[in-house]
């Protein structure tokens, strides 16, 4: 079958950073199912894998989470899926990725492909889907349901892959007053189409615009990106007994910054339950499912922002340095083989 990988971790512009290839068909284990990969998308977490991670002397490593496509073999303790099922997910960075023709994952990270999306609309959603869900339900504590809810939920860098959908589910899910940050007019525009009902810049000093829009407190801090260039500034503004929640690697990061507030600070890793095969990791199946059927509804829609064409290592390094340049909104997606 085809792939995409590399052997050694290097700079994007290396003709070697990603190479195509060739490898066998991989067999499912008992829990696993075998996707026909339809289409996939690109993340951060793709990057910055195959910056720190080189696999085995004379082994590719294949990258990829995001995917979506039709099962093609079950393994024999599967009881949620069978071949032929039309589904997407994000994998684990435990296996092999989903940059390959054919890809094993575990069933209980699997949902439902939406019936209303193609392949290409749906393999934008997994990742940042459970992603943004864990952190807004399960880290930072939101209630779902349309009530008003008191308080102001801030979404820094709320234009990429995980704002995109964050912003949605918090908009049209919870009472909550949501406020996005983006510097650039169309990042602007992208946040407050998908929902946010005010965005600010947070290239300026962001608790005089907070202060200026007489919000309702700021409890709820989803940090995105550049954690480490915003969260004093965040602490600031923040409301005392607070919730604080992130998703990137801040180089520098003290959490000494909340403690006069006694803000707590929560970490999310949608890889946590793959990882370390925790009693609730069907969870994500079952949050797939419900995104899922919130897409089929006319709830929440994809957040495909460009397609780069067909799954190779071309394309895929296209993806890649967009990524890292950070001037990204929205998901990346390619399809076909």
């Amino acid at each position: 079958m085809k792939a995409v990988g590399y052997k050694k971790s290097l700079p994007i512009e290396d003709a070697q950073a990603l190479i195509d290839f060739e490898i066998a068909k991989p067999e499912p284990g008992p829990r696993d199912i075998r996707v026909a990969v339809k289409a996939i998308s690109a993340n951060p977490v793709d990057y910055k894998v195959r910056k720190r991670a080189a696999p085995p002397e004379g082994e590719f490593k294949i990258l990829g989470f995001d995917a979506a496509g039709v099962v093609d073999a079950v393994g024999s303790e599967v009881s949620l899926f069978k071949p032929g099922d039309e589904v997407f997910y994000a994998g684990s960075v435990q296996r092999q990725g989903t940059n390959s023709e054919f890809h094993l994952v575990d069933e209980r990270i699997v949902g439902r492909k939406p019936k209303t999306l193609s392949f290409a609309q749906a393999a934008a959603l997994p990742l940042t889907s459970i992603t943004a869900w864990e952190l807004l339900f399960d880290r930072l504590g939101a209630v779902p349901g349309k009530s008003v809810d008191p308080r102001t939920l801030l979404i820094t860098g709320g234009a990429g892959g995980v704002g995109s959908i964050l912003i949605q589910l918090a908009r049209r899910l919870t009472g909550l007053t949501v406020v996005a940050t983006a510097t650039r007019p169309e990042s602007k525009e992208w946040c407050l189409d998908l929902g946010a009902h005010t965005v600010i810049d947070h290239g300026k000093p962001m608790k005089a615009q907070i202060e200026s829009l007489r919000l309702p407190p700021v409890a709820l801090v989803a940090s995105l990106t550049f954690t480490d260039q915003h969260y004093k500034a965040i602490a600031e503004l923040m409301a005392p007994q607070g919730k604080f929640g992130l998703i990137d690697d801040p180089p520098e990061f003290s959490i000494a910054a909340f403690k006069g507030k006694a803000i707590s600070i929560h970490w999310e890793s949608m890889f946590t339950r793959s990882s370390f095969q925790t009693p609730d990791m069907i969870a994500q199946h079952r949050l797939l499912n419900d995104v899922s059927d919130l897409i089929d509804k006319g709830v929440l829609r994809t957040t495909v922002a460009e397609t780069f064409g067909t799954i190779n290592a071309a394309n895929l390094k296209r993806a890649h340095a967009l990524l890292e340049s950070g001037k990204s909104r929205g998901k990346i997606v390619l399809e076909g083989w």
